[in-house]
């Protein structure tokens, strides 16, 4: 049977990874949130109603992470060994870019859980914030890098995109 989610019958099933070698598996995946230049001076101030709207994204990106398998039907539950959320604010642009990066030793790739994490965080900056700005916009959401198993390193690139 080809390695996808679906069975035989058409039915979507969880793929079997159990005889696949652990391996090193690696991920980052990123979000932009756009808040304006005068709402990321206040969040960068923690002037903003809710406090520290960026401890509290990374907190929840790191949770997040660490729970996809609860939220995404079909994804294995992953002994994640490291989950970093990086927040970098352009204060010109008005936006703060969400950094989600994952590392596990497992069977199947982590980038779901760096999705999940980088999309968490980027969310919980606009639920903090949404009371004082509902122009907020969350885009972006993709992979940016992935390594281990069996397709190996993969960067996102210029050309690529």
């Amino acid at each position: 049977m080809p390695f996808n989610h679906f069975d035989e019958h058409g039915r979507a099933h969880m793929v079997d990874v159990g005889d696949k070698p652990i391996t090193d598996r690696r991920a980052r995946a990123e979000a932009t949130v756009h808040l304006g230049a005068g709402l990321l001076a206040r969040v960068l101030d923690r002037a903003v109603a809710k406090g520290d709207v960026l401890g509290t994204a990374r907190l929840a990106g790191i949770a997040a992470a660490k729970r996809t398998a609860d939220l995404i039907p079909l994804a294995h539950p992953l002994a994640l060994h490291h989950v970093a959320i990086d927040l970098d604010s352009d204060p010109a642009a008005g936006l703060v870019r969400v950094v989600c990066s994952v590392r596990a030793q497992e069977r199947t790739g982590v980038e779901m859980e760096a999705m999940t994490g980088a999309a968490t965080a980027a969310l919980t900056i606009y639920d903090m914030c949404k009371g004082e700005e509902r122009a907020i916009t969350v885009t972006d959401l993709r992979v940016i890098e992935k390594s281990g198993g069996r397709s190996g390193a993969w960067i996102r690139g210029e050309a690529a995109e």
